[in-house]
C-alpha cells in the first residue's frame, strides 16, 4: 500500500453560472446510477417477503437520488483533476456550466432527502445503510483514500457494492448472509474493472496525481493484481447458487462468464511492454466486466422474478 499524500487545491475554481438541466442530471453520473438502480432492484426482488410497489418505487428512487447525490459531491471534490483528464473533462464543472459551490449545495441537499425519504417511508435500516454508502464514498473513498493510496479503489469499492444490501434491506429491515453475498460479488468485482480502465488512463492519472495502482506500483504489478482478484471472483461469483440464491441458470450464466473473465484476465496479465495492443486487450477486459456484473445481476432477478409469477399463479 503506497503512503503517498497529495494535497487538493483549496481554490474554488470559479466559473460562469450557466448550467442547464441536463448538467445537474451529469452531476448525477447517470451512467453509474443506472448499475446502482439496477443492482438495488435485484436486491429488492431476490429479498424474502414482498414490499408495497409504492413503497418499492420510494425506496428505488430514493437509492437513485443518494447515488447521483454521491456523484455531485464527488464531481464537487475532484473538479481541480476533472479538468485535467481527458476522460473527466468535459463534466459540467471544468466545462463551467456548473459552480463548485452549485454542486455541493445540491449533492448535500439530495444526499439528507434521499436518506430521510428512505428512512422515513421505507424502514431506517435502509436509510442508515444509504447514508452509510454516502458518506463511505465521499468521505473515506473520495476526500481519504483517492490521493493517497494505491488501494484506494480496493477499500473505496464497497461504496459501489453497498445498493444491493441497501435494496434488501429495504424489503426485508434486516442485512443477511445472502445480500452480504451480493455485495461481496460487486467489491470482489470492481479492482479487476476498474484497473483494466486505469491501464489504458494511467497517463491521465500519473498527470494529477492520483495514486492509482498502476502510477505507484507500474503495469506489471496492476496486471498481477487484476489477475488475482479474477481468480478470486469465480467462486465469489458463484456463491449464491450454493446457499440458494441463484438456481442453476445462475450457475451456468455464472460458471461461464466467470471463466471468461479469467480467461481475458490471463490475457491482459501476459501482456508485454512493447504488446502495441495492449490498450486494446486491457479495455476488453474492462468492457467485458461490465457485462459481466450485468448478465449476473439480471440472471438474478429473471430467476426470482419467475418464481414469484409461480406463486402468483399457483
Amino acid at each position: 500500500m503506497s503512503d503517498i499524500g497529495i494535497d487538493r487545491p483549496r481554490s474554488d475554481l470559479a466559473l460562469p453560472v450557466g448550467g442547464d438541466v441536463k448538467d445537474f442530471v451529469a452531476l448525477l453520473k447517470p451512467r453509474v446510477m443506472s448499475l446502482v438502480i439496477f443492482t438495488a432492484l435485484v436486491g429488492m426482488v431476490a429479498a424474502p417477503g414482498g414490499i408495497h410497489p409504492l413503497l418499492g418505487g420510494i425506496a428505488l428512487l430514493s437509492i437513485a437520488v443518494g447515488a447521483g447525490a454521491s456523484g455531485a459531491l464527488n464531481m464537487w471534490y475532484d473538479a481541480d483533476i476533472d479538468a485535467q483528464m481527458a476522460r473527466t473533462a468535459a463534466r459540467p464543472i471544468p466545462r463551467g456550466k456548473v459552480t463548485p459551490s452549485e454542486a455541493l449545495c445540491f449533492g448535500t441537499i439530495l444526499s439528507v432527502l434521499s436518506v430521510l425519504c428512505l428512512g422515513l417511508l421505507v424502514n431506517w435500516v435502509a436509510g442508515a445503510l444509504l447514508a452509510l454508502t454516502i458518506a463511505f464514498y465521499i468521505f473515506v473513498y473520495t476526500m481519504w483514500l483517492k490521493r493517497r493510496t494505491s488501494q484506494n479503489i480496493v477499500i473505496g469499492g464497497a461504496a459501489g457494492a453497498f445498493p444491493p444490501m441497501v435494496g434488501w434491506a429495504a424489503v426485508t429491515g434486516s442485512v443477511s448472509l445472502e445480500s452480504i453475498l451480493l455485495f461481496a460479488i460487486i467489491f470482489m468485482w470492481t479492482p479487476p474493472h476498474f484497473w483494466a480502465l486505469s491501464l489504458y488512463r494511467a497517463r491521465d492519472y500519473e498527470r494529477v496525481g492520483v495514486p492509482m495502482l498502476p502510477v505507484v506500483a507500474g503495469l506489471v504489478e496492476t496486471r498481477r493484481q487484476i489477475l488475482i482478484y479474477s481468480v478470486l471472483l469465480l467462486p465469489i461469483g458463484m456463491s449464491p447458487w450454493f446457499i440458494g440464491l441463484g438456481g442453476i441458470a445462475y450457475l451456468v450464466t455464472s460458471s461461464v462468464l466467470g471463466a471468461y473473465f479469467l480467461w481475458l484476465a490471463v490475457d491482459v496479465y501476459r501482456i508485454k511492454d512493447d504488446d502495441t495492443d495492449a490498450d486494446a486487450r486491457a479495455k476488453r477486459l474492462f468492457l467485458f466486466s461490465i457485462f459481466y456484473l450485468f448478465a449476473l445481476f439480471a440472471v438474478l432477478l429473471l430467476e426470482h422474478s419467475a418464481l414469484r409469477l409461480i406463486g402468483w399463479l399457483a
